[in-house]
């Protein structure tokens, strides 16, 4: 009697070849899916690597060409630049306005008049990477004796979002700046920040008088385009 086993193994052996030759196959799909996934994670990485760096450098340009404009203008003015932040800082707050008051002294209309259109002059150099200029109103802790802190903040909100909206609608009719109003309407924007920012002397208590002071804040466009690179990511 003859016995034939050679038929199922031979059936056996060539269903565990095509079940290996279907998962070396998945595998081969699963391992290009992952390559082209880290292909694309690393173009992302590089794209965002760009903005920051182009960022930094704009950054530092723009920092250059306003200290190359007012350098000889800081002392006289009592300002100075921070570079990190591109803020304006004019910090003699006597010079700006009255106590209490949000209506422009003389004198700082005057400082208006000589540093806006030089300012826009050199803003308008990297108009195209500027998503806004802040024009920040900034006071001291200090109210009157009569009322909470609490009232306190938000009478000094009022008063610095006033001396803000001062500022702008001066610079905004300037003379040597109507060709560009339209440009101003888009980016300038006028910010009250009552007391939250407050500066602190070298003992750490508030320096009330250097904390009343005005900004202008240069906010470039970068994180704009970092976000647009991490939504098409998504």
């Amino acid at each position: 009697m003859k016995i034939f086993t050679s038929q199922p193994d031979e059936q056996e052996e060539s269903h565990w070849l095509s079940v290996s030759d279907l998962m070396a196959g998945l595998m081969m799909v699963f391992l290009f899916i992952a390559v082209a996934l880290m292909l694309k994670v690393n173009q992302d990485k590089q794209k965002i690597q760009e903005v920051a760096v182009a960022y930094q450098e704009n950054q530092v340009a723009i920092y250059d060409a306003l200290m190359s404009e007012f350098a000889d203008d800081l002392k006289k003015w009592d300002a100075e630049i921070d570079q990190d932040s591109l803020t304006f800082t004019f910090k003699s707050p006597e010079v700006l306005f009255a106590q209490g008051r949000s209506d422009l002294t003389y004198e700082y209309r005057q400082l208006l008049q000589d540093f806006f259109p030089r300012y826009l002059d050199i803003l308008w150099q990297f108009r195209d990477s500027i998503n806004e200029v802040r024009i920040e109103g900034h006071t001291s802790s200090l109210w009157n004796g009569y009322v909470t802190d609490t009232q306190a903040y938000f009478n000094n909100m009022e008063l610095s979002q006033d001396r803000t909206r001062s500022v702008l609608s001066y610079v905004y009719q300037l003379a040597p700046v109507a060709d560009r109003v339209d440009w101003i309407k888009r980016h300038l924007a006028a910010v009250g920040l009552s007391s939250s920012r407050t500066i602190s002397d070298m003992n750490g208590r508030e320096d009330r008088i250097a904390s009343r002071r005005v900004t202008f804040r240069v906010i470039t466009n970068a994180e704009i385009q970092i976000k647009k690179i991490l939504e098409i990511q998504q």
